[in-house]
């Protein structure tokens, strides 16, 4: 009789040290998931942002914000954040594949974009590389002029943002020094001439909430 009462109190004691075991595994998955997850959303992007980058695949472009919607002209004045370079981040890379298919898009058909001009505030740019061979779309994480020639050139500038109208800058250097990161966690430097300084400038002055035609109020002035 207290052979098998021992036994049946080593039974339970058993079962309850597994029950517990188990229950501990499941909250630290639990908790792991939920920290991966939150952690993800905390390094480039926030629900509302990842809710406009996730509606549609990779290869849709996405809605391009004009100056002239009140609230489209509110984000689009506003300073963008850098982002963290991450190369398994999925979000970060169907954001950077929809800005490009929304550069090239027929409808816009632009030499360059920038994130905010969807929606977006963060550091990522697209600029078409007149300098290179077979003009090649690129993208730039977190990029940043260094330096600018005192030498200016006179420029006809549009937006996709500012529709249906172009006007000539004076005011923007013939060359520049900048710096970028790209998916390999390295930070490259790089001086750009020409017609692709002005992209690279107009695109970088976009994720400083700042639009040609500020360039043209101070030239006026």
């Amino acid at each position: 009789m207290n052979k098998r009462r021992n036994q049946s109190r080593l039974v339970r004691a058993l079962t309850y040290c597994a029950t517990v075991l188990m229950t501990a595994i499941m909250l630290w998955s639990c908790h792991s998931i939920t920290r991966v997850k939150s952690g993800e959303i905390e390094q480039n992007f926030d629900p509302v942002q990842r809710a406009m980058i996730l509606s549609e695949d990779s290869l849709a472009p996405m809605r391009v914000y004009k100056i002239n919607n009140y609230s489209d002209s509110i984000l689009l004045r506003t300073k963008s954040e850098n982002v963290i370079v991450d190369s398994s981040d999925q979000v970060l890379q169907n954001f950077i594949s929809r800005l490009y298919r929304t550069v090239i898009d027929s409808i816009s058909m632009g030499v360059g974009i920038a994130a905010p001009q969807v929606g977006i505030l963060k550091n990522i740019i697209w600029v078409q590389r007149f300098d290179k061979p077979n003009l090649p779309f690129e993208v730039y994480l977190n990029p940043k002029i260094t330096k600018y020639s005192e030498e200016k050139q006179p420029c006809l500038e549009g937006c996709l943002s500012i529709p249906g109208r172009a006007d000539t800058t004076k005011t923007r250097a013939q060359f520049i020094d900048l710096v970028y990161d790209t998916f390999k966690s390295t930070q490259v430097s790089e001086r750009v001439e020409g017609f692709t300084a002005v992209i690279f400038q107009h695109e970088i002055d976009h994720l400083d909430g700042i639009l040609y035609l500020d360039h043209l109020e101070k030239e006026s002035k």
